[in-house]
């Protein structure tokens, strides 16, 4: 994101501590309706920036719930082609796999 130069605007709060972002700031921030922000204070200072979406492009969500449901069917599922196999077992023929070991990190599945 490029630099901006400064905008002021003047936000109302509602008795439950409601504001609402003005136009211009949504649209220097990128965040579009649904999306989140993080707010910060540092002493009487606020921040507020962007949280990027993960997997915001809807082609590729898309695209895993059509695998998922060709899995879960059973269907357009089957063995690796032998030429691709033989690649992976030469490519991988010295690194161990534990299929039991638990994963570490976040994963979605």
């Amino acid at each position: 994101m490029s630099e901006t130069g400064t905008i002021t605007r003047t936000c109302a709060v509602s008795r439950k501590g409601q504001t609402t972002l003005p136009l211009a700031v949504r649209q220097i921030l990128g965040v579009r309706d649904g999306g989140e922000i993080v707010v910060r204070t540092d002493g009487r200072r606020v921040t507020i920036e962007p949280i990027e979406a993960e997997h915001s492009d809807p082609a590729i969500g898309a695209f895993l719930r059509l695998i998922t449901a060709d899995v879960a069917a059973g269907r357009n599922v089957g063995a690796l082609p032998d030429d691709l196999l033989q690649t992976l077992k030469g490519v991988l023929h010295e690194v161990e796999v534990d299929l039991d070991e638990p994963i570490e990190g976040d994963v979605c599945l």
